[in-house]
This record gives structure tokens, C-alpha cells and sequence, in this order.
């Protein structure tokens, strides 16, 4: 019986070639998962304000329908929650209620509203000058 020797070099280039494959498709998956995580939290963040910024528009509104608030009684009522929002850029609802006829309140604008400025630095970009 003759032996054939097995050549271990194209299997070893083989097998080199798939463990960094599959170390690069390791690295993309942590890598997005991680993307992924950051994305949920902001959206998370994002919900649980606006939530708590229509929790307390709502209660206001309760008010001013029920007269408890110092504004109840006037023809329009305009204002803006969140005020500590407003100085760090945050979220903020504008809001504007009036009276109807039959002497209680309608919601006439109820937004939300998130100040940004335009990035406006382009550092790599030919302007055509």
C-alpha cells in the first residue's frame, strides 16, 4: 500500500482565511449590538420625557378646566412647560387653550417642541471656490 502525503498548506490558508472571517463578523456584531443599545436608551429617554411632559400638560389642563389654576378664567391661555428643558435645549411643549362658548376650554396647540442648531462645519468639503 502506498501512503500519499496530505499537503497541509492550502488547508491552513483555508482555515486562516475563515478564523479571520469570522473574528471580523465577531467584531461587527459587538460592535452594532452596542450602536444598537445606545440608539434604545436615547429612544428611551426621548419616550420617558415626553411622557412625563404630557403627564404634566394633562394635569395643567385638569386645572385650568377645574379652576384651580391662577389662569382659569381668561379668554386664551398660552404658555410653555418645562422650563428647565428650554435652557438645555430639551424637549418642550407649547401649548394654547381657549375658552369655548359653553365656558370650559379647548385645546387649540398642544406641541412639542426640541431646539437644535444645523451643523453647519464641513471641514473636507470643496465649496467650489
Amino acid at each position: 500500500m502506498k501512503h500519499v502525503p496530505i499537503k497541509l498548506g492550502p488547508l491552513a490558508l483555508l482555515l486562516a482565511v475563515i478564523a479571520i472571517c469570522l473574528t471580523i463578523l465577531a467584531f461587527l456584531s459587538v460592535t452594532t449590538g452596542q450602536a444598537d443599545l445606545r440608539l434604545a436608551q436615547r429612544y428611551a429617554d426621548t419616550v420617558t420625557e415626553r411622557y412625563a411632559l404630557e403627564a404634566e400638560g394633562q394635569q395643567f389642563f385638569a386645572d385650568v378646566c377645574e379652576g384651580r389654576a391662577p389662569e382659569a378664567g381668561r379668554a386664551e391661555i398660552s404658555g410653555t412647560l418645562g422650563s428647565a428643558a428650554q435652557e438645555t435645549g430639551q424637549l418642550r411643549l407649547d401649548y394654547t387653550l381657549k375658552r369655548n362658548a359653553k365656558g370650559t376650554y379647548d385645546i387649540a396647540a398642544w406641541k412639542f417642541i426640541r431646539d437644535w442648531e444645523e451643523d453647519t462645519e464641513l471641514d473636507n468639503i470643496w465649496t467650489g471656490e
